[in-house]
């Protein structure tokens, strides 16, 4: 990071690439934070305000793309219809006890949490302690979408119970889903109904 951060006040144009958006569990957030620290002043492709010494100015352009959460709930259906919430289960720079606290919140206010970093060959116990903590706000039968490698090379799709959850085959490329009190599979699908039937009364098929 701080190699790439001197070669572009060195005058070049350079990349920090990242897979998924570089703003969501990536790089973005480290090059603010170095730049900070560094006291290196910065500024967007279309900003008129610098920050910091001057005489180290540099544009920062943090370019969009598709994270994981919404590549894999597009190959799911619709499971992020309604609020979610994001978590990543890796302790590596978060410690467990409030990664503990968010699970919490979240499962108790019935958000669809996505989990990022479910599970590594050094961290094999979070996922179920993390399945353990929502299933006291959360049914059994509760739907689980489960993606790994979304839109790459050994893609693989799976929709299960929330009970069956710590059986499941994850990685560090797996994104898990989970519905909250009415998210629902239908068919080869998950989603999670906005209220949109009920507004606008959707009428069954009367044969």
């Amino acid at each position: 990071m701080e190699a790439a951060i001197d070669k572009a006040l060195s005058g070049k144009s350079c990349a920090i690439v990242s897979s998924g958006d570089p703003g969501i569990y990536a790089m973005a957030g480290l090059v603010f934070e170095t730049c900070q620290i560094k006291g290196v002043a910065i500024a967007g492709p279309h900003s008129k305000s610098r920050s910091g010494n001057d005489d180290n100015a540099l544009t920062i352009e943090v370019v969009p793309g598709i994270p994981a959460l919404g590549a894999g709930a597009a190959l799911l259906g619709a499971p992020l219809t309604h609020d979610f919430a994001a978590v990543s289960l890796s302790d590596l720079l978060t410690p467990w006890e409030l990664i503990e606290k968010r699970l919490e919140a979240a499962a108790r206010a019935d958000f669809v949490i996505v989990l990022y970093n479910p599970k590594s060959k050094k961290r094999d116990w979070q996922l179920k302690k993390a399945q353990e903590i929502i299933l006291q706000h959360r049914a059994g039968d509760t739907a689980v979408g489960i993606v790994a490698r979304a839109m790459r090379e050994g893609q693989r799709i799976d929709i299960i119970t929330l009970d069956k959850l710590h059986t499941a085959a994850v990685d560090m490329q797996t994104t898990v889903f989970i519905g909250n009190s009415t998210s629902r599979k239908y068919l080869d699908f998950m989603y999670t109904p906005r209220g949109y039937a009920k507004k606008y009364r959707i009428k069954e098929n009367v044969e």
